[in-house]
């Protein structure tokens, strides 16, 4: 490479012959960033990403905020195939199935969830085992939970079918192992998430009054918690039925209860502190570290009347933004359980805990026509003329939830390790933040080689456009 020489004027107009050239500056600048690359490298470190310390938040390695997953729109893809069909070897409850039971469109398949500023990927089943070897995971909560748990196994009928360990015959409770990967898969019946106690043993209907105590956890997920490595916690539909609520073991008031002489208590007061308590209880876990999901509300879609008075849900094709958004009672509920959310997860993050919001509640209020409606065959004939416009049909946008899940575990498994935050190294102004590999020491060695090749000093400038230099993010 030839150098050009730096011609420095003298106070009479002359030039004086150079004494450097810019090849002395670029020496020593090349020789330490090479040395920084081979420090970093043997460190185990083998990914560098350049951070501008002024706009970027301390600790937060990460670009997600320039992608929001879960804001977007369903886009229509003829050429989609569903990762399964209701004769796959998989579980898929009679009351989702619902082209077994006739459901005579099928364009609901065919559409993908398109977010604004990214792309969603397809579901991987290999690479989701990989993600998740040697790991449990565990859906707590209601029918709708299971919902996404039976799509989950599903998908991945295509890799690995698993074997069931479950420690009990009720279907609410099951235990499941992927042998060649060692992950264990649970469901844990827990519709409200705190305790509960039916007054009429044997004699419960819909309209039972049932024992709410709000500011217990359900034993059904506490006693399992600490063994679990990545948990998926949900609730909704339930907290509208009718209920006794307690607290300091006394009422405090009901729902739906039309007796005199109890006070009368918003729902939304009983969701709120069903999520408070449901958050308290898992930060006070001693021996929990896993990885926490809030699966958000899921909407139902009855329309001209609710189940028992005519409703159903005969909509062939998605609401777009424009049609449909989160409004009325169904924001009240994703606001409530939100907001108890964001401040446990503040709470976690003091403890070293992370919790996740899987935000399904915007995609999800546009498809009015992924539910069974009547093509769904309930386990008892007595229910069999209920419409169901709360469940989702399977297959169905209820396996997008699992591709989201797939895209956030992935993102977290591409979080720096504990402790490299504190590994960082200042340089033109600019901070040095080694990241988990795969990283891109290949960017790195292009952006030193852009250094040494660089002639008129104005490297920091030049940074950012340089060929294969590390980009800003």
């Amino acid at each position: 490479m030839k150098a050009n020489p730096i011609e420095v004027p003298t106070t009479n107009g002359n030039l004086h012959k150079p004494l450097i050239t810019t090849k002395h500056f670029i020496l020593p600048i090349t020789t330490l960033a090479i040395l920084i690359t081979i420090h970093l490298y043997t460190q185990n470190f083998s990914g560098l990403r350049l951070i501008n310390p002024a706009t970027t938040p301390a600790g937060n390695s990460t670009d997600d905020s320039k992608c929001n997953l879960f804001q977007g729109s369903w886009v229509f893809d003829d050429e989609r195939e569903t990762y399964y069909t209701n004769e796959t070897k998989c579980v898929i409850d009679d009351r989702q199935n619902c082209m077994k039971y006739g459901r005579p469109d099928t364009d609901f398949l065919n559409w993908r969830w398109q977010p604004d500023k990214c792309d969603l990927p397809e579901f991987d089943a290999v690479e989701f085992l990989e993600v998740v070897r040697g790991k449990s995971l565990a859906f707590i909560g209601d029918s709708v939970g299971r919902n996404q748990m039976q799509s989950l196994v599903c998908m991945l009928a295509s890799e690995a079918y698993p074997m069931d360990i479950s420690y009990t015959n009720d279907t609410r409770f099951r235990r499941w192992v992927f042998p060649p990967y060692n992950f264990t898969l649970v469901a844990i019946w827990s519709p409200l998430l705190v305790k509960t106690r039916d007054p009429t043993p044997g004699n419960f209907t819909r309209d039972s009054i049932m024992n709410l105590y709000l500011d217990e956890a359900d034993e059904a997920w506490t006693s399992e918690l600490e063994n679990i490595d990545i948990t998926i916690f949900s609730a909704g539909q339930w907290f509208f039925r009718p209920f006794m609520y307690y607290e300091k073991g006394q009422i405090t008031g009901c729902h739906f209860c039309n007796q005199e002489n109890i006070t009368e208590i918003s729902l939304y007061y009983a969701y709120q502190t069903a999520f408070k308590t449901t958050f308290a209880t898992l930060l006070n876990l001693q021996n929990y570290t896993g990885l926490t999901f809030l699966r958000t509300f899921s909407p139902q879609h009855f329309e001209n009347g609710d189940y028992n008075n005519g409703g159903n849900c005969v909509r062939t094709r998605p609401f777009t933004k424009q049609e449909m958004r989160l409004d009325g009672y169904k924001l009240m509920m994703y606001n409530t359980q939100v907001n108890e959310f964001k401040a446990a997860q503040k709470e976690g993050e003091k403890k070293g805990l992370k919790l996740r919001l899987l935000d399904t509640s915007d995609a999800m209020i546009m498809r009015p026509d992924g539910h069974p409606n009547h093509y769904g065959h309930p386990a008892s004939d007595a229910n069999k003329t209920f419409p169901d416009c709360v469940h989702w049909c399977m297959p169905g946008p209820v396996d997008t939830w699992n591709e989201f899940l797939l895209e956030m575990l992935k993102i977290e498994g591409e979080e720096p390790k504990a402790g490299w935050e504190d590994h960082q190294i200042e340089f033109t102004g600019w901070t040095v933040t080694p990241l988990q590999p795969p990283g891109s020491i290949w960017q790195v060695r292009a952006w030193v080689r852009y250094m040494a090749a660089t002639t008129d000093g104005s490297h920091q400038s030049q940074l950012n456009n340089a060929p294969g230099a590390p980009k800003l993010n």
